[in-house]
């Protein structure tokens, strides 16, 4: 049986959920739940990256120990799985012990293939992404992803890794595999960057300034950069550095946003081949929220918790407009006028409307029964295939939807409520025809809307149609 691995990103604690994790994680699990209905083994892997001077001074500032500190947000982070009803079956924290020593086994294993070495250096750094920054990335002085920070000067003696290395080994990889990063534009912008020329970055710091990380191997002095330790999770939480069980499912899907495109794509990489492991199977970009079209940000209030937008609209309101809403390559804009249009149109006046009329008419004129007729899904289940293989997830609703759309129709032009008064055979064939489309696409939509597609699924399941209550209520902006 194969097996289908996939990973989010690990979200850095130093804040509440965000709707932008929710998309990804929603991303990723809509891949894990498609891909268990063909019958594979999923491992979906998510969690929390748990060190890092963000994380020591937050702590401080807190008043409490930084594990502490840590353990109150990992909870937050780990309850999305009930709110947003989502598939992962490993949850890693860059504070667990096994991570913490598979670390360590992978820095020696790059320390033996001669690609880490110590130097005195200075350098400019955004605290806010947890990067070096050079001047050709500053915009005024300022990191563009975090210009309200002052970037700070680090002077000190750290390990550093030689990404320079691998560049020329970067680009092969990206001319062999060209689907490697997707979408292809995210491949053309991680290729220019490569070919522009890599410098060996800096992967320790000072345990006497900075004491929270993962202790170098042989030197208490120096801790693990925070991006060092926290990318080897994606093969840790397989069991690595035992290369048995799980991590035989290695290499997997990784789902990112672009801010993680260079540190996914180009630095894991690298450190993957320097440690003699094989690069990742292929790695999603999606894109950045705004929020009416303003960037989110705490001091404009505009933060939307996706805790909070499922006690107003619902878990499969949220999933549906996230993958179904926004574009799922580009940058996406949050509209609360339309999420609640979007949910009007398509959920409660398209889908839950065509289940409750079928149901209706079924129930009324054969309550004996309907005939079991499967649609012919041939050419609309090559789409969603492809949809998927190309991470479309909007075009993998848009595509469900013309199967809706098309049974609303065949409603308005049949007319099987007026037909059963003349035509009580052809009346029961509509009928049994719409409600195997309806089948169809509450199987589609499984790993969209899960609890409402299991819900269409259970009131179709047999020749007599349940007739319930409204699967969506309209909603006013």
């Amino acid at each position: 049986m194969a097996t289908y691995s996939i990973t989010t990103t690990l979200p850095y604690v130093n804040a509440d959920p965000h709707i932008g994790f929710a998309l990804e994680i929603i991303q990723a699990d809509m891949l894990a739940r498609y891909h268990a209905a063909l019958g594979e083994t999923i491992i979906f892997n998510t969690g929390t990256d748990e060190h890092g001077q963000k994380i020591l001074r937050q702590a401080t500032e807190a008043g409490v120990d930084p594990k502490t500190y840590c353990d109150g947000y990992a909870a937050k982070f780990d309850g999305l799985k009930a709110a947003l009803n989502l598939t992962y079956n490993h949850f890693i924290r860059t504070t667990d012990d096994h991570h913490v020593a598979a670390a360590q086994e992978f820095w020696r294993r790059c320390d033996a293939a001669g690609d880490i070495y110590k130097k005195s250096y200075s350098v400019k750094y955004c605290v806010g992404c947890e990067l070096e920054k050079t001047d050709s990335e500053l915009v005024e002085g300022r990191c563009p992803l975090h210009p309200n920070r002052d970037l700070e000067l680090i002077e000190e003696e750290n390990y550093f890794f030689k990404w320079s290395k691998y560049q020329q080994p970067l680009l092969d990889l990206y001319k062999e595999r060209p689907d490697f990063v997707m979408p292809e534009s995210r491949l053309n912008e991680i290729r220019s960057f490569v070919e522009a020329g890599l410098h060996d970055f800096s992967i320790s710091r000072l345990a006497s300034k900075m004491p929270w990380g993962i202790p170098v191997p042989g030197d208490d002095s120096q801790v693990m950069y925070v991006w060092f330790d926290a990318l080897v999770n994606y093969i840790s939480t397989l069991g690595w550095p035992n290369e048995e069980g799980e991590f035989k499912a290695w290499p997997g899907v990784q789902v990112a946003g672009r801010d993680n495109l260079r540190q996914q794509s180009a630095m894991w990489q690298a450190m993957l081949m320097s440690a003699k492991i094989a690069p990742s199977k292929q790695i999603f970009i999606h894109g950045f929220i705004t929020a009416e079209g303003q960037k989110m940000s705490k001091s404009l209030g505009n933060v939307i918790n996706p805790y909070d937008l499922v006690a107003e609209f619902g878990t499969d309101a949220v999933r549906f407009y996230l993958l179904g809403g926004l574009p799922a390559w580009q940058d996406g804009d949050f509209s609360r006028h339309e999420f609640v249009s979007t949910y009007n149109a398509r959920l409660a006046n398209g889908l839950g409307n065509l289940v409750s009329r079928v149901a209706a008419m079924a129930g009324k004129s054969f309550p004996d029964g309907l005939d079991r007729v499967v649609f012919d899904s041939a050419a609309v289940t090559a789409e969603l295939k492809l949809t998927i293989e190309q991470y479309d997830f909007k075009r993998y609703i848009d595509t469900v939807f013309t199967v809706v759309d098309l049974a609303n129709l065949k409603i308005e032009n049949e007319s099987p409520f007026r037909l059963v008064k003349t035509d009580v055979a052809g009346a029961k064939k509509s009928l049994s025809e719409l409600a195997g489309m309806i089948r169809f696409v509450a199987d589609a939509l499984l790993p969209v809307i899960p609890a409402a597609a299991e819900e269409i699924a259970r009131r179709y399941k047999d020749d007599i149609i349940v007739v319930a209550e409204p699967l969506f209520m309209r909603r006013e902006a």
